[in-house]
This record gives C-alpha cells, sequence and structure tokens, in this order.
C-alpha cells in the first residue's frame, strides 16, 4: 500500500524529473513531499520583514552596515573631492554598506565630476565669446576677425599654441596683438623678457596657473612676447 502512494500514476507535465520514477513514469510523492518540507524550513529561517525601527537597523547591520556613518572608511585619494558628512548621514540612513558606499564616491568621480567641469568649461566659453563680441564691436565684427586670426595662427604658431591663445579672452587679444605687429603689454619693456627661452619654456609656462586660469596679464604678455621672438610677426 505505501509503494501506491509513493508512485501514484498522474498527470506529470513540468514535473522535474528527479521526481519522477525511472521505471514507472509516476510521480514521487514522497520526493515531492521532502523536498516540499525542505522548503519550508528554509523559508523559516529567513529574515522577517523589519516592522520597526529597531528591526530595520538590525537588519542593515547583518547586511554590512555600519552602527553609524563615521564607520565608513572612504577611500578619496584621487583629490577630485574630499569625503562629506551630510551625504554619509544619509547613505547611512537608507543601510548601506561600506562598499555600496565607496561605489557611490567612485561613481561620482567617475561621472559627476567630469560632467560639472564640462559644464563649467562651456559656460567659461560662452561667456569669454561674448567679451570677444563686445571688444570687437559686435557679432558680425567679431566673425571676421576671428577668421582672419585664425588664418594668422595657422600660418605662424605651432598647433598646440594656438589652441592655448584660443581658449581664452586674453589668449586671443595677444593673438590680436600679435597679429598687428604691437607689443602683448607696453607695460613690459624689451629688456625686462627673458633671454633664451625655448619653444618647450614657453609650453612649461602656459602650464602655469598664472597663464590658465589666473589669466594674469603681465604673465600672458611674457608668453606672447616669447613666441613672437621665436616666430616673429
Amino acid at each position: 500500500m505505501h509503494e501506491q502512494v509513493q508512485t501514484i500514476k498522474i498527470e506529470n507535465n513540468g514535473v522535474p524529473e528527479k521526481f519522477i520514477d525511472s521505471e514507472t513514469g509516476a510521480v514521487r510523492l514522497d520526493a515531492l513531499v521532502g523536498s516540499y518540507m525542505a522548503l519550508e524550513r528554509k523559508l523559516a529561517g529567513m529574515m522577517p520583514r523589519p516592522d520597526s525601527d529597531e528591526a530595520r537597523r538590525a537588519a542593515f547591520t547583518c547586511l554590512g552596515c555600519p552602527e553609524s556613518p563615521d564607520g565608513y572608511e572612504i577611500d578619496v585619494s584621487h583629490g577630485l573631492f574630499a569625503v562629506d558628512p551630510d551625504v554619509n548621514t544619509r547613505l547611512h540612513a537608507k543601510g548601506l554598506t561600506a562598499d555600496q558606499v565607496q561605489e557611490v564616491y567612485n561613481l561620482a568621480a567617475e561621472k559627476l565630476v567630469p560632467a560639472i567641469l564640462e559644464m563649467t568649461q562651456e559656460f567659461a566659453a560662452e561667456h569669454e565669446v561674448e567679451r570677444l563680441v563686445a571688444a570687437f564691436g559686435g557679432p558680425e565684427k567679431w566673425t571676421e576677425m576671428s577668421r582672419q586670426l585664425l588664418a594668422f595662427g595657422k600660418k605662424n604658431l605651432p598647433k598646440g599654441v594656438l589652441e592655448s591663445l584660443s581658449s581664452s579672452f586674453e589668449g586671443v587679444m595677444a593673438l590680436y596683438r600679435m597679429m598687428k605687429g604691437q607689443d602683448p603689454d607696453l607695460s613690459i619693456r624689451q629688456s625686462e623678457q627673458p633671454a633664451g627661452l625655448t619653444e618647450a619654456d614657453l609650453r612649461g609656462m602656459m602650464r602655469d596657473p598664472r597663464y590658465f586660469r589666473e589669466r594674469d596679464p603681465a604673465f600672458v604678455a611674457r608668453v606672447t612676447e616669447g613666441f613672437r621672438q621665436i616666430y616673429g610677426e
């Protein structure tokens, strides 16, 4: 009688092979019931859904969230930004683990910071163009002047130098003075220009913050005059 119960013949379409008797093709109820009971035991041992703040915090801790936001050890050795305690507090409230929080910071460095820098550069470029349009008397005059400056620069300057000068208002104005054969800055006397500067020296000066960020007029003028001495007017 027991054997009949174990191999009762029922429709077994879709039943996993491990529950089918290989000789009779019948469903093995003993194996099916045993598997079901094992599943019940497994489900009973799983963590229940937290129903209070205390239970939720305990669940977060089990999953690897530190006891407080200060427990996060975040690597920001890239130097793009520092650890933000307010951000950590908010992430901690959501139960993020140390690895997850580190990944948030990694994504910020890889995706967010470059996007912000690009937006800043675009805004700065638009502002520089507005200054140039005003300096040359309007859009039409600036369009014509920019064409002339580009032609002059391509003919007389290395590509890298032209690109650098073209990236700022001060650089374009220096290029304009160079094209017109004027001193880049009348306050800089020829005797004050450093002698023997090579193109490599001048490129190094262009990487100086006084040139590309602060746009120190005297420093920019020294670089421009150095290129003029090398390549002529």
